[in-house]
């Protein structure tokens, strides 16, 4: 279906005038996309569903196809922020089937962004890049208008993740600012400060841009995405910088401002706790780093089933009414079948990758647990980190005795390993940053970096995985 429809919109790239004009942008468009836009940053699902439904039923009276298009991918987008990958996928290719017949440059570039952007989070960075593409193909000859505005800057902030990924960082910061001209939430500040934290680690210009947007929305108040994300990674930079009570701070703003839009951005709800979990844990304070490892795992037995359930009860009714209200009683019940088989097919799919995915976090998270229990009365691990520091000659003896296995499983990976190696591993499961291991061994940071990247070769460690996520899934 998808490929089909990218050869469509070639056809009419080419054959349709560039001067077309919607003469539904300013009734329609515009004041769809402003207040969906507001509406999912700010959490409130319900009445985004709603407003959907409500214009919907407006362009089936108008026989405006394109707007009912806009009102599947506003959808799609709020199922990509609550992972809910398969029902996005049903939603854009309904968009899709109604914009293959559409003269429209503007909207075949919204779903091009849009679903572009969806490839993105689906690690199809390639197709993303090509969707993305064709999405600034479509939009040149748009006239400029804050639906254009919309598309642009969806385009301008994919690309810069798309290069933020491929560590172009210049580039994507580049994509970010021409973004960040169309946008005036303060979101791609959030997005810059992230390169400059974790991409280039300019420490400084990662403040600024970070800062600057936390408290701003701290002082207006705001309680919406921009600020519950701006909140998180300031957070980050402080935990990173060894600035512990600050981070607490900003981390439980983040908390208070998730606990008010986790109804949208519920994926936040891990980050939060696991970052929290990691401040507590550099902190010294293990009964702290159980409870929010513990109150994690408890939100998500919690809440997952009965978000997801509430979500996709509104969606399918929205989808049920939209649909009831178009066509007559034989198709209407013949194409309520049909949908009625796929839906519960990949509902089903869905529910048990769901299922499938919780049992093994709750496996993972019920070790975790026990682990920093155990801890809490070991004291082994401080003399590990103790003989580290001093770069002791028995450091890596004691190491195996406090995480037994590991070795083991570092040398199935490679058997040829030599003995720095396995210390250099071992420090790296300490969480050990480069400067410290700098400082410790005497060596250049430098050297650090250099010998990390040859781990990762050894190892076949792949660039996107974080090294010291890669030896925490080691026992």
């Amino acid at each position: 279906m998808i490929r089909c429809f990218i050869f469509v919109l070639l056809f009419f790239l080419t054959s349709c005038s560039k001067d077309f004009h919607n003469q539904y942008e300013k009734d329609f468009d515009s004041p769809l996309l402003t207040q969906n836009e507001k509406l999912r940053l700010s959490g409130d699902y319900n009445a985004l569903v709603r407003l959907n439904k409500i214009y919907y039923e407006k362009a089936n009276k108008l026989g405006y196809n394109e707007g009912k298009a806009l009102c599947y991918m506003n959808l799609a987008n709020v199922d990509i922020s609550l992972e809910n990958y398969p029902r996005a996928q049903v939603l854009f290719n309904k968009a899709d089937k109604i914009l293959q017949n559409s003269k429209s440059n503007a909207h075949r570039a919204k779903f091009c962004a849009d679903y572009g952007f969806f490839q993105f989070v689906l690690k199809r960075r390639d197709q993303a890049f090509q969707y993305n593409r064709l999405g600034l193909e479509y939009i040149k000859g748009v006239p400029k208008s804050p639906f254009q505005n919309d598309i642009l800057f969806k385009i301008y902030s994919t690309r810069a993740d798309y290069f933020y990924w491929k560590k172009e960082y210049f580039p994507a910061i580049e994509y970010f600012r021409m973004a960040g001209k169309l946008d005036s939430t303060g979101r791609i500040d959030c997005a810059i400060g992230d390169v400059y934290l974790y991409g280039l680690k300019e420490m400084d210009s990662a403040r600024i841009y970070l800062s600057r947007i936390a408290e701003k929305s701290n002082r207006e108040g705001r309680v919406d995405g921009v600020a519950l994300n701006a909140n998180t990674v300031l957070g980050e930079y402080y935990m990173i910088n060894h600035q512990y009570p600050e981070a607490e701070k900003y981390f439980n703003k983040a908390l208070e401002i998730n606990d008010k839009t986790k109804f949208i951005f519920a994926q936040y709800t891990k980050y939060i706790y696991t970052d929290l979990k990691s401040l507590y844990e550099q902190m010294g304070n293990k009964e702290k780093a159980l409870f929010y490892l513990q109150a994690y795992t408890h939100e998500k037995n919690k809440s997952d089933t009965a978000l997801f359930k509430a979500i996709n009860n509104d969606v399918e009714k929205f989808i049920s009414d939209i649909e009831k209200d178009s066509r007559d009683h034989r198709k209407r019940i013949l194409l309520f079948c049909s949908a009625a088989v796929v839906l519960l097919f990949l509902l089903g799919i869905y529910v048990w990758n769901i299922s499938t995915r919780l049992k093994q976090k709750k496996k993972l998270l019920r070790d975790e647990a026990e682990k920093l229990k155990n801890q809490i009365h070991d004291t082994s691990q401080e003399k590990v980190i103790e003989l580290a520091k001093k770069n002791d000659p028995s450091f890596l003896q004691i190491f195996k005795k406090a995480y037994p296995g590991f070795i083991e499983k570092v040398l199935e990976i490679n058997p040829d390993l030599e003995n720095a190696d396995l210390v250099f591993c071992a420090m790296l499961k300490l969480h050990f940053t480069s400067k410290e291991i700098a400082g410790y061994t005497f060596v250049q940071p430098r050297s650090v970096q250099q010998k990390k990247y040859r781990l990762r070769k050894k190892l076949n460690i792949p660039t996107e995985t974080d090294i010291y996520q890669f030896f925490d899934n080691f026992t």
